[in-house]
């Protein structure tokens, strides 16, 4: 088994801790001002830059951070409230589509200026634009390392 340093696993549950907090405090600043949740933002922002803001289901699975039946069950929610609608897919018959809808990118509008300004004061404001620079090196650096681990998965 490999050993994780004391340094190293500081740094992980700082990471976290610190996503945990951040994003909590985002969830709260919307429900406080009634806009949709981040889950729910997730959803409608994967659709609103998608080609034709529509995906298949199993395209949305993999650009949000929801599970399989998390997203299914969100999806057909969204779908009851009108924030998208499901298609079926007419290529294969079996697939289907989240569409999104006007009601849709209009909650997307109302959520941004929040969830923005939560970006800014919780994650960039605290930080000088050195320790932003040297942040976002090493998490593209993790981000690409894990993406080739995704690559060589799917290659085996």
């Amino acid at each position: 088994m490999e050993r994780v340093s004391e340094h190293e696993l500081a740094i992980w549950r700082y990471f976290v801790k610190t996503h945990a907090l951040i994003i909590e405090q985002i969830e709260l600043d919307l429900a406080n001002q009634k806009r949709v949740p981040l889950t729910t933002y997730d959803v409608l922002i994967a659709l609103y830059e998608a080609p034709e803001q529509r995906l298949r289901l199993g395209e949305l699975v993999h650009k949000t951070v929801l599970s399989k039946s998390g997203l299914s069950r969100l999806v057909d929610r969204l779908a009851r409230e009108g924030l998208l609608r499901k298609e079926k897919s007419h290529e294969d018959g079996r697939g289907a589509y989240a569409v999104l809808t006007d009601d849709g990118e209009r909650e997307l509008r109302k959520a941004w200026p929040i969830y923005a300004k939560g970006i800014k004061n919780y994650f960039a404001a605290p930080l000088s634009i050195d320790q932003r620079n040297s942040l976002q090196q090493a998490l593209y650096s993790l981000y690409e390392s894990m993406k080739q681990l995704g690559q060589e998965d799917e290659a085996t």
